[in-house]
């Protein structure tokens, strides 16, 4: 009797079914169709929810914090980090909350509150751990829904009266729009520009396929977009749009980078699948995280 060595898998049986092969989506590295579809149904959402009622935008930022939130538990819990839930998604809702009502000295005693409440929360687990847990959950604490609250600090640029319908000097509004269409414009430029020309990789061991053709693209099309937004939409100066175009390309880059540091950290290739053709939302969110607040700081202090 031969014994079966282990290394070696058994032959599939004649009834067996073919193997599975994944999809080749080429350079593109994504599934196009259901990528586009779902980036149409993302920014139509927003741009909704901003020309008709722009308060029902913080309703949006608020559900993305906590889905970003419940992502990163996720892929945290990979390497056995358990960071609670519960009040992270309170905590940050509320910080996008008073951000958006009552400024930036608000939105900083929000986010020490919370982080408090957080370390006062993992005390009920006890002390293995501890430490660990909790340098995790002040990580994500800051990295989403305190960045995350920026976007309700320049949209409460246009004031925070209620209303309803498209108010077109809504500075607030104005602002989110040429903070979303910049670092979209960043994306967009990197992408295009690194698979047509992508020939020389700018960290191959962290992103394979992010190429210093790809950044001098998003430069490109980053400060394309921004000087047009600002001077004809924002009414500032063309120059600011220039500083605007490269730190959102700068930003967004790091963004990214850091975003695929973190997964290939924790073994996971996508932080969720909730956004078709994406992957999760933080996928997609790890850009506008990072640009959100250099922007609203130029905007701040050059354009309102």
């Amino acid at each position: 009797m031969t014994t079966p060595d282990p290394a070696v898998p058994d032959a599939p049986g004649p009834d067996a079914p073919p193997p599975v092969t994944p999809k080749d989506h080429g350079r593109a590295g994504r599934d196009l169709p259901a990528a586009i579809g779902s980036a149409v149904v993302l920014v139509g959402l927003i741009l909704l929810s901003l020309f008709f009622w722009k308060t029902a935008f913080m309703a949006v930022v608020a559900i993305a914090v906590a889905v970003a939130v419940w992502e990163l538990h996720q892929g945290l819990s990979a390497k056995d980090v358990d960071i609670p839930e519960q009040p992270l998604m309170l905590g940050g809702v509320v910080m996008v909350v008073v951000a958006y009502y009552w400024g930036a000295p608000a939105l900083v005693t929000a986010t020490a509150v919370t982080a408090l409440v957080i370390m006062l929360w993992l005390l009920r687990r006890g002390v293995a751990g501890y430490v660990k847990n909790a340098t995790a959950s002040v990580f994500t604490l800051v990295y989403v829904p305190f960045l995350a609250s920026f976007v309700a600090l320049l949209l409460g640029e246009g004031g925070t009266t209620p209303a309803f319908g498209l108010d077109t000097d809504d500075l607030g509004v104005r602002g989110v729009i040429t903070f979303i269409a910049i670092t979209v414009a960043s994306d967009t430029g990197g992408y295009i520009a690194g698979v047509l020309f992508g020939k020389h990789p700018m960290a191959p061991v962290i992103s394979p396929k992010k190429s210093w053709e790809g950044f001098a693209g998003s430069m490109v099309a980053t400060i394309a977009v921004g000087v047009w937004l600002v001077t004809s939409f924002l009414g500032g100066d063309w120059w600011v749009g220039v500083i605007l175009g490269v730190i959102a390309a700068v930003m967004a880059t790091l963004g990214d980078l850091c975003e695929s540091v973190m997964k290939r950290d924790l073994g996971i290739k996508d932080m969720s699948q909730v956004i078709p053709g994406h992957g999760g939302l933080m996928d997609r969110l790890d850009s506008l995280l990072a640009t959100i607040a250099p922007i609203w700081l130029v905007l701040y202090y050059l354009v309102f």
